[in-house]
């Protein structure tokens, strides 16, 4: 169980399309007129007010990122008409990387004044599309994924948006992938002693110990994300890929990482508890498969949790799929929450 947790320069001058859009590449053009849709990359750290004026959850992150490299002007897109921000769209990477690895920000106008639904859809689809081409020219789109209330689905104006979003995604070739839980664990909720059962220890050699492990936990995985990496790809390279783009990339300790063994030394699964960007968090959890339906994982995330604690954090987030029952129901055994949602759509 893994919770997941972005220069292209812009030179010329895009034809007028005709349709009326006004694509412009570099932000050097004049602004179209009032009624003509500009679509364009941010200026500068100047317009964030400009592009919060579209609300969303991740907005109180947005000047963090940029200013650390996790975002980058190119990657942060507005459809304008006049002044008015109609939709926006940003992706994200880690600082370093030649691309993004995720767009996590795409919002439409729902305000007072907007326009109606088959508008606001096609505007949506005509900002993916010029900033896609801009970013993506040899296309392999990174993944869509938002975060929602946890009861989005029984708000109709939360409700509303999502599907005037995932149509306009749809209309550029997405496809929904997964719906995942966020979770949150916060002191002073208890966290389990140890029962016994399992013997916990470093690990010892980073990715050689711990790719093989990872791949014998792909056996019946349920993990979305996974069994869509073994549908393209053998599990070891699932792994290995998993550990080389995620987990290495952690700053945190590798000291808080756990083995979890049987009193004979026998691995029975691990835990690795992580600190990102903005979280402490459980990046990974997994049983091997000859010892699933024992309620080890219990032992396991009360582990992670217990070294996490340990560090005085003011919380702990992990996510699992809605369709991952079996784990959701350890997190809630755990004391762990649902906050919010996630959803996930992809580019085939």
């Amino acid at each position: 169980m893994s919770p997941s947790a972005h220069d292209h320069d812009h030179d010329g001058h895009d034809d007028d399309h005709d349709d009326g859009d006004h694509y412009d590449r570099d932000g050097r053009g004049a602004d179209a007129g009032p009624d003509r849709l500009c679509v364009r990359p941010l200026r500068g750290p100047e317009e964030l007010p400009l592009f919060r004026r579209l609300p969303g959850p991740l907005d109180h992150e947005l000047a963090d990122d940029l200013a650390a490299g996790r975002r980058r002007l190119a990657w942060m897109w507005l459809a304008l008409r006049g002044a008015r921000p109609v939709a926006r769209a940003a992706w994200w990477g880690l600082p370093g990387d030649e691309l993004p690895r995720v767009l996590d920000v795409f919002d439409l106008d729902e305000g007072p004044g907007a326009a109606a639904r088959p508008a606001r859809v096609e505007t949506g689809h005509r900002l993916l599309t010029a900033a896609s081409s801009a970013l993506f020219p040899d296309g392999g789109r990174p993944e869509f994924s938002c975060f929602l209330p946890r009861d989005w689905r029984e708000r109709p104006d939360v409700r509303r948006g999502v599907e005037d979003r995932t149509a306009a995604l749809e209309r550029t070739g997405a496809r929904p992938l997964v719906e995942r839980l966020r979770l949150e664990w916060r002191p002073p909720a208890p966290v389990p002693a140890p029962d016994g059962r399992l013997v916990f220890r470093p690990v010892r050699d980073g990715g050689a110990e711990l790719v093989p492990l990872m791949t014998r936990v792909l056996e019946g995985t349920l993990d979305a994300h996974d069994r869509a990496g073994l549908s393209r790809m053998p599990a070891h390279e699932v792994a290995a890929r998993h550990y080389r783009d995620e987990l290495a990339r952690y700053t945190s300790p590798r000291g808080w990482w756990r083995i979890a063994t049987l009193p004979d030394g026998e691995p029975a699964g691990f835990v690795l508890p992580a600190r990102n960007a903005y979280n402490a968090i459980i990046a990974y959890i997994g049983v091997l498969p000859a010892h699933r339906g024992r309620g080890l994982v219990d032992a396991l995330l009360a582990e992670g949790t217990r070294v996490l604690a340990a560090e005085g954090v003011p919380r702990v987030r992990a996510s699992t799929d809605v369709g991952n029952t079996p784990m959701a129901a350890a997190f809630a055994r755990a004391g762990y929450r649902v906050f919010e949602r996630q959803l996930t759509m992809v580019w085939d």
